[in-house]
């Protein structure tokens, strides 16, 4: 068996991660409390949002994000509701939209960004829809000026799943705040990590609310004592503590999450300046063939990993493209989760359509994969992968 030289993922921990978990235990207190919190507050002021609010994983974020909207008063998304979703991302981008009785409708990406084909895009919007999911996909932001543009005077919301893109931006602007919510993901493979963890950021106050309420089994126990989703709440500490206002979930973090997010918030900005350093080596080998298409930054990427598809026309196919990349230790894995609209769980349960065809979704599904990339030097990464490139296409 080959040994491993290019991992998919690592850890950024050291030890202030765990000086952060020992507090934690010292203090005895493990449930969602003050680390927690400090984190958001911290979290709020890195992506400059008034709001953030921490889950226990970047699923949970997805499924809160959604779920708030059928409860905002002016969103108020309901069963059978028109959601515009790209045709590539994970599970969790599309079950919370299940769940709650949306109609996905799925858009094809552009073979160069990942992302919305901007085309397809326009052509699937009709007056129906009431919604539009963006995912940035491996760490690359969408244009977002011109998703705006085509929705500019609609009745339709903007949200994102940013949990592979944490620190991308656009003109400065933090990918996952362009819409009225955004999603992240603290899990170990993703930019930072925090054990399980994920983060909602808003600026819209109502929807904040109503996601205190969400996460912790539809009480008011979290909410201010002024606020959007009761008005005014009870003096009476004891009849307010288990008062349900709204059909939650328990999504809470641990306090070791809030802990160890807070120091690895600290060495964000180390990271993405690496991963993009990184990004810039993988540019320079993989520029010399041809017969690989790779992803197109928009804005400034954060590099989640490093995609590798298969042009057209080139002359061998996937399984003999990833024999030589295991050939040379290099781990990796599909596009996420390739076309998700072929997988037999939106066939057997989801109320759904194909906006156009799905070609390019299609061709990643069977001609694409990704490696990893890492907030440290790939320079010996890189030379493995320059070889089996070299073994591959000659």
């Amino acid at each position: 068996m080959t040994e491993t030289v290019f991992t998919l993922a690592t850890s950024s921990w050291d030890d202030k991660e765990l000086a952060a978990i020992n507090r934690v235990v010292a203090s005895g207190f493990f449930s969602m409390g003050k680390e927690v919190e400090i984190f958001e507050t911290q979290f709020a002021k890195f992506a400059n949002t008034p709001y953030a609010i921490m889950v226990n994983s970047g699923s949970s974020a997805n499924l809160l994000m959604v779920a708030a909207l059928r409860y905002h008063s002016k969103a108020n998304l309901q069963p059978g509701d028109e959601v515009i979703v790209p045709a590539v991302s994970w599970s969790t981008t599309y079950a919370p939209l299940y769940q709650y009785g949306l109609k996905l409708k799925f858009v094809d990406i552009d073979l160069q960004t990942l992302n919305f084909d901007l085309d397809a895009l326009e052509q699937a919007i009709s007056p129906k829809t009431k919604l539009i999911m963006a995912v940035n996909l491996l760490g690359n932001p969408n244009e977002y000026d011109k998703i705006n543009a085509l929705i500019a005077g609609r009745d339709i919301i903007l949200i994102e799943d940013n949990c592979e893109s944490l620190g991308a931006t656009i003109n400065g602007q933090q990918a996952g705040t362009f819409g009225m919510a955004g999603s992240y993901s603290c899990f170990f493979s993703h930019h930072i990590s925090t054990m399980e963890g994920g983060i909602v950021t808003t600026d819209d106050e109502e929807l904040y609310h109503i996601m205190l309420s969400l996460r912790a089994h539809g009480w008011t126990r979290n909410l201010p004592d002024t606020n959007l989703v009761t008005g005014q709440k009870s003096t009476d500490a004891f009849k307010e503590s288990f008062r349900f206002v709204l059909p939650g979930y328990n999504l809470r973090p641990l306090e070791m999450s809030g802990a160890i997010g807070q120091e690895q918030l600290l060495k964000l900005p180390m990271i993405v300046e690496n991963r993009r350093k990184n990004a810039l080596l993988f540019k320079s080998v993989t520029d010399d063939f041809s017969d690989i298409i790779t992803q197109k930054e928009i804005g400034k990427s954060s590099w989640f990993g490093f995609s590798m598809v298969l042009h057209p026309e080139c002359s061998i196919d996937r399984p003999a493209f990833l024999e030589s990349l295991q050939k040379f230790g290099i781990q990796c894995r599909p596009i996420v989760a390739g076309n998700f609209a072929k997988n037999e769980v939106v066939e057997k349960y989801f109320d759904y359509e194909i906006s156009g065809t799905l070609k390019n979704a299609e061709h990643i599904d069977g001609a694409g994969l990704f490696i990893g990339n890492h907030h440290y030097s790939l320079d010996a990464e890189m030379d493995a992968l320059r070889s089996a490139l070299k073994q591959a296409f000659g």
